[in-house]
């Protein structure tokens, strides 16, 4: 059974999964992006260390079409809306943290919210399709992807230089081809990069200290691969 929701007022209906108020897919899709520049964190907990708090660092914030704002971090094998992390752990978000006055919250800064909203008010762009890129941002968090087509018996780790934001409101990290460089350095927009997810040895993103950790075969870093293996 389908239930329609056209022609109807839905700001009182709620969605089962969630708890939260119903939204469409597309008034859920990603318009605009700004780069987190000051050091902003997202924490969060998982089930195998209860008493622990974990952090990473937010790399951008994302205005919604229906005017939320939500943190982004790289988690896994993809690019996540903070409050709605997942992974093998049951890790589940705990809130944003500014580590420069100690401080925990849960909404997105307001002077983020403001550079969304006049951002994507100025740039009202019209697109020929889904595909067509609306903005691409540097990645500022030092993301690394994993590449590996053997089990990670051997594993290749490659900077994430930018992340592109589609018509469709989809986000793509982009890698070098290092084949077809011409120009360094490599920036946003060069026709070097092409997407992760279209390499098929692409599984996972890493932040820059666990990047460097792996890259130093840290037996905890390297475990944590194992466990991923895994599950």
């Amino acid at each position: 059974m389908t239930t329609s929701t056209q022609g109807h007022n839905t700001d009182n209906v709620v969605d089962l999964f969630t708890g939260k108020a119903y939204s469409s897919p597309l008034n859920r899709r990603i318009i605009r992006l700004a780069p987190e520049l000051d050091g902003l964190e997202m924490i969060y907990s998982n089930e195998s260390h209860p008493e622990k708090l974990f952090s990473v660092k937010v790399l951008c914030w994302a205005l919604r079409a229906d005017g939320e704002v939500v943190g982004l971090v790289p988690w896994l094998d993809d690019i996540m809306p903070c409050t709605e992390i997942q992974d093998p752990l049951n890790g589940h978000w705990e809130g944003y943290y500014d580590s420069g006055i100690d401080e925990v919250f849960f909404e997105a800064p307001i002077h983020k919210v403001l550079e969304l909203e006049t951002a994507a008010e100025y740039y009202d762009f019209e697109c020929d399709t889904e595909r067509d890129v609306i903005q691409e941002i540097p990645d500022t968090i030092g993301t690394h992807a994993v590449l590996s087509t053997d089990g990670f018996k051997n594993i290749v780790l490659k900077e994430v230089v930018s992340w592109r934001l589609l018509n469709d409101g989809s986000i793509e990290s982009m890698l070098i081809n290092d084949d077809k460089v011409i120009d360094t350095p490599v920036l946003p927009g060069d026709e070097s990069l092409y997407t992760a997810k279209s390499d098929a040895a692409f599984r996972y993103f890493f932040q820059h200290h666990i990047a460097n950790k792996i890259k130093a075969r840290d037996p905890e870093a390297l475990a944590a691969i194992s466990m991923l293996v895994e599950s």
